[in-house]
């Protein structure tokens, strides 16, 4: 018995002991951060709760692939809930081996951090916002989207670059 609890105790803390920080982030901060006039930031919100979000992420890698040394910036921003952002996001990044940039929306109150974020938003989730400061591009997706669909936009704001 004493054995099993010891395997146990080891396999979580390798589990949860070799996960990578996320940062924590306010939605004005994410704001600011794509702002960035020399970069298109495609910025998709998420959950590891969410079915829909999880099967959509590899459509973002994906992309990463297909543009990678082009000024394009994915962003996964994660609406896990507070008890799962120490533990259970990094975790699961390390997991399902996602090489974006991850970061936790560190809000709990939708009327007031959506609205920043995007006055359309009605507060489902995956959610996906394409922004390129540049040129003042912005636009927003409810629900799932697809690379074959995000990327005749992303090869047009490149286009004008």
């Amino acid at each position: 018995m004493r054995l099993c609890m010891t395997f146990f105790a080891v396999c979580i803390f390798t589990i949860y002991g070799n996960a990578q920080t996320i940062p924590a982030y306010k939605a004005e901060t994410l704001a600011q951060r794509i702002k960035n006039t020399d970069t298109l930031y495609i910025v998709n919100f998420w959950a590891t709760w969410c079915g829909p979000c999880v099967k959509e992420l590899p459509e973002f890698e994906k992309l990463r692939k297909a543009y990678e040394g082009k000024p394009v910036k994915i962003i996964l921003v994660s609406l896990d809930f507070k008890e799962e952002y120490e533990k259970r996001i990094p975790w699961f990044i390390k997991k399902k081996e996602i090489k974006h940039e991850v970061v936790w929306l560190n809000e709990t109150n939708a009327n007031t951090f959506i609205p920043k974020i995007e006055p359309s938003w009605q507060g489902s989730i995956p959610a996906t916002l394409i922004m390129n400061a540049r040129n003042e591009y912005r636009n927003f997706y409810e629900g799932t989207i697809s690379a074959e669909r995000l990327q005749p936009l992303i090869d047009k704001q490149l286009a004008l670059e």
